[in-house]
């Protein structure tokens, strides 16, 4: 019993330097291994770091290029946060390079494109508003208080996000309208031209002098106080027949964003003419006419004087 409890002693002794010459091995390895490589992770360091400058220099340029190109906050700041994460990632990549570890930077540019992927396809409506977005704020075809008709809504421009156009529109709703929608479908501006026209539709008896009756209805155009004097104020003859003679006169007025001067502008424009008719001995009415961006308004039939709906079509 002796002798075999002394060979269990001197096995496990021997076990026990075998391990611990193995863990010294094995320590020494890696220490002549980290002083090999103190050389490239030296150089993995600078390049980290000045990566890391470069990402802040870069995303400093492009933040005040992208400020004076939209005034939108969230924005610049999304796509500066974007430029600096990808040059700091490049930078990684290149870090992981010199340090030798070629798969680990597979690796993770195949993850990274399978993620890409999966977020793509599970979010791609999402992805299209946020790109409608930022389209929407580089190309700048309307601005916040402009007046706007899109997608069967007519309002004002509230203001724009990653994902949302906000319209106030004319009868009081806030209307929520995604970026791609409004990206891809036609949309009018009435705020841009800074100006607008007004068509007012007329019917006179046919037995009147076109002549007289066009001075005399010009001339309560031209006294309107918010008419453009730079134009001209135009009339067009469109029927003749059944007793009546129809035309449009037509004016504009410098316009920004505000519908009731729209319609103010139209309702002192039919006030003056049924006016001045009187006073003329003229009988007419005025049909229900709207200001259009292209072509008169016509209506077969004559109506009373009277200011419409706000809710109209403004053209």
């Amino acid at each position: 019993m002796p002798g075999r409890s002394a060979s269990i002693v001197k096995c496990t002794a021997e076990m026990l330097d075998t391990t611990l010459r193995q863990v010294v091995d094995k320590l020494n390895f890696w220490l002549n291994q980290t002083v090999l490589m103190l050389p490239n992770l030296a150089a993995a360091v600078l390049t980290i770091l000045g990566f890391w400058i470069l990402a802040r220099i870069a995303s400093n340029v492009i933040g005040r290029m992208l400020r004076r190109a939209t005034s939108y906050r969230e924005i610049n700041l999304l796509l500066t946060r974007v430029v600096w994460t990808a040059i700091v990632a490049a930078g990684v990549f290149i870090a992981l390079g010199i340090l030798q570890l070629e798969k680990t930077v597979t690796s993770l540019v195949a993850g990274a494109g399978i993620l890409t992927l999966i977020i793509g396809f599970a979010f791609q409506d999402l992805a299209a508003n946020f790109i409608a977005g930022i389209l929407l704020q580089l190309r700048h075809p309307f601005r916040a208080g402009h007046l706007v008709r899109t997608n069967d809504f007519y309002g004002t421009v509230e203001h724009i996000d990653l994902r949302n156009t906000i319209i106030h529109t004319l009868t009081g709703q806030i209307v929520h309208l995604p970026n791609k929608d409004v990206f891809q479908k036609p949309l009018e501006n009435f705020s841009a031209a800074g100006a607008r026209r007004v068509d007012i539709p007329v019917t006179v008896a046919s037995d009147r002098d076109p002549d007289h009756v066009e001075r005399v209805a010009v001339g309560a155009i031209e006294q309107i106080r918010s008419r453009d004097a730079s134009r001209p104020v135009e009339v067009f003859y469109e029927k003749f027949g059944t007793g009546a003679l129809e035309f449009t006169l037509r004016f504009w007025i410098p316009f920004a964003d505000k519908e009731a001067d729209f319609l103010a502008a139209r309702g002192e424009a039919v006030k003056r003419i049924r006016r001045a008719f009187t006073e003329a001995g003229i009988d007419a009415e005025s049909r229900s006419g709207e200001s259009r961006p292209s072509a008169a308004t016509t209506s077969e039939e004559p109506a009373e004087i009277m200011a419409p709906d706000v809710v109209q079509d403004p053209r």
